[in-house]
Parts: structure tokens; C-alpha cells; sequence
């Protein structure tokens, strides 16, 4: 142990404690925000050597026949924007079908709450919790409060209480949304 003592007091003999701890201070927090932002600064594709004269030539483009444009591909959003209720519907029985039944609860209720936005009773904001969203909605159509209270509440005990989902749950949810959809007179 002497020996370390000795280590140290060298050290700051020739560095002073203030300077080296600012420097273990720039260190640490290099190595945090490399840690962070690990996967930013790693190249997706290392570059290649190319050689001019064993390249082979470059891809052309089909240019559209007279008068029309080329088609493009819809971007992953455009999609996401367009996608009809019923499909939004499905992607909740396949995540209960899947056995993600706290994932099919939480897109039930994002159903839902696009659903009273279409109707005109809510127009969400970033942030707004369900419970907000289930008062707004209450205050536009009350014969959709009961099982919209119950819908929001199954809701934030799953997702915030940390409760197991399972398929009484789901099935519960089920019903409630279908209930709310009935009350603004929509198709189950």
C-alpha cells in the first residue's frame, strides 16, 4: 500500500490535483458521449477503393415514356398517414394474437382516440395524457364517457401501473372501444 501512496504522491507532485481532476473530468465525459452517440459516428459503409478503369459502368435509369413521370415509391410515412381504420383494427388483433396484449390495448385506444378526432370531439395535443383526452370527449358526447373512463383507466393501469395484460384485458377493451364506437354511431 506503500507503494501506491508513494504513485500517487508523485503524480501530484507533478501534476496539481485540480488540473488532473479537469482532465479525468474531459475523459469521462468523452467516453460518455462516445457511448451515447455510439452508433452516429461508425460509418454504415466503409468506403471502397475504386479504380477507374475496372469499374464497371454505372446503372442507368429507365427514363417514362413520353408525357409521364416516373413512378416513385411511397415514403414509409405516406403509408403510416393513409392507412384505412380497419387495417389500424387488425394491427391490434395481430399484436393480441401475437400474445403483445398490453401493445394491442395501448393501439386500441390509439384507434379510439383517432376515431373521436375524425368525429370532431378531440383534437389531440403532444402530451395530453388519456385522461385528458377521455374529458374532452366527455364533454363533446357524454353517452361515450363510461366507456371511455374505462377504456382510458384499463389503459393507464397497464401502461402505467405496470399491470400483466392478458386476453380478459384485451377482450375488455375490445368491448369498450366497441362501445364507444357505437355511441358517435361509427362501424364496429
Amino acid at each position: 500500500m506503500r507503494g501506491y501512496d508513494d504513485f500517487v504522491g508523485d503524480i501530484f507532485t507533478i501534476i496539481p490535483p485540480a488540473v488532473l481532476l479537469l482532465a479525468l473530468l474531459v475523459v469521462t465525459a468523452l467516453i460518455a458521449a462516445g457511448w451515447y452517440w455510439f452508433p452516429a459516428w461508425i460509418p454504415r459503409r466503409l468506403p471502397r477503393l475504386r479504380f477507374p478503369r475496372f469499374s464497371l459502368p454505372k446503372r442507368r435509369r429507365r427514363k417514362a415514356k413520353h408525357g409521364t413521370e416516373p413512378a416513385t415509391r411511397p415514403t414509409r410515412r405516406a403509408k403510416a398517414d393513409t392507412t384505412p381504420a380497419a387495417a389500424r383494427g387488425s394491427l391490434a388483433d395481430r399484436l393480441a394474437a401475437e400474445g403483445r396484449y398490453a401493445e394491442a390495448i395501448r393501439e386500441r385506444l390509439r384507434d379510439t382516440v383517432a376515431d373521436l378526432t375524425r368525429a370532431g370531439l378531440l383534437t389531440p395535443e403532444p402530451g395530453d395524457t388519456a385522461a385528458e383526452l377521455a374529458t374532452a370527449a366527455s364533454a363533446g358526447r357524454p353517452a361515450v364517457s363510461p366507456a371511455l373512463d374505462g377504456a382510458t383507466g384499463l389503459f393507464s393501469e397497464v401502461w402505467y401501473g405496470h399491470r400483466p395484460a392478458g386476453p380478459p384485458e384485451d377482450e375488455r377493451m375490445r368491448h369498450l372501444t366497441a362501445e364507444i364506437r357505437d355511441g358517435l354511431g361509427g362501424p364496429r
